[in-house]
């Protein structure tokens, strides 16, 4: 069989704007819903919600039917738990908290094989192999893995020019929640201070030659990092949307 296309690293390379969606509710049943919404690529989270590796082969198993790219965002760097991520079938990783060059040399080993890498050779017993049935795997897993460093803090700012330097980071997502926290400004993503170091990490990443991509549930907000370069946005969470969803739903009865 043919080894399944990265379409989201494909577009990525082609600069086309992809609009995504964090999921947080670890069920396949609203992870198909929403696979029918158009967007461009889901985000599977085990980083701020209870997916695990069941939960999340599950989810990539109901994506792969849909016209939509899964992304998967682990808790930290394991590099036994990524070859796990990438033996369930994994084609694009975001790795949380990034904040050195020698942690991202360390992930990209992670995403290799030997020799220029560490990750494990076990194709009989994985999905993202199709079990052996795909008979040039390893002449094409390279070209279809996808690895993505989330900088969030200000020592990753910081180090953001050495760490664009390592040779096999596909693309940066930049993380304004946890970066204004570490800046001082706790929930204040929008301080003026916060959005300098923005736009500076975004113009080091376009000068470095990498995709850019940031969170934002703020339609201004988007609009702007969408101006200054970013090609890949997640604009909003599952849980948020089904919570907010549901609160309108109920003041809009309660004026009856």
């Amino acid at each position: 069989m043919d080894m399944p296309k990265n379409r989201f690293k494909q577009r990525m390379a082609k600069n086309q704007l992809q609009l995504g969606l964090f999921l947080g509710l670890a069920n396949s049943i609203s992870t198909e819903i929403l696979a029918g919404c158009g967007f461009d690529f889901l985000l599977i989270d085990a980083e701020h919600s209870p997916n695990d590796l069941r939960s999340i082969q599950a989810q990539l198993q109901t994506i792969a039917a849909y016209p939509v790219s899964a992304m998967v965002r682990p808790p930290n760097h394991d590099t036994s738990l990524i070859k796990q991520l990438l033996a369930i079938g994994t084609q694009t990783l975001l790795i949380p908290m990034v904040e050195t060059p020698q942690q991202a040399r360390d992930l990209v080993a992670a995403v290799r094989y030997p020799p220029l890498g560490v990750r494990g050779v076990g194709i009989a017993l994985e999905r993202s192999a199709r079990w052996t049935n795909i008979p040039d795997y390893f002449a094409q897993v390279a070209e279809q893995t996808c690895l993505i460093i989330q900088i969030e803090s200000l020592l990753g700012i910081q180090n953001l020019d050495e760490i664009l330097a390592i040779e096999g980071l596909d693309a940066v997502f930049l993380g304004p929640t946890d970066l204004a926290a570490s800046m001082g400004y706790l929930n204040q993503s929008n301080h003026p201070e916060v959005q300098a170091a923005i736009k500076q990490a975004l113009q080091q990443i376009h000068a470095a030659k990498k995709a850019a991509g940031i969170f934002s549930s703020d339609p201004a907000l988007a609009k702007q990092y969408q101006a200054e370069g970013v090609s890949f946005l997640a604009i909003g969470a599952d849980t948020i949307i089904l919570r907010n969803a549901c609160v309108n739903l109920l003041k809009e009865r309660q004026k009856y």
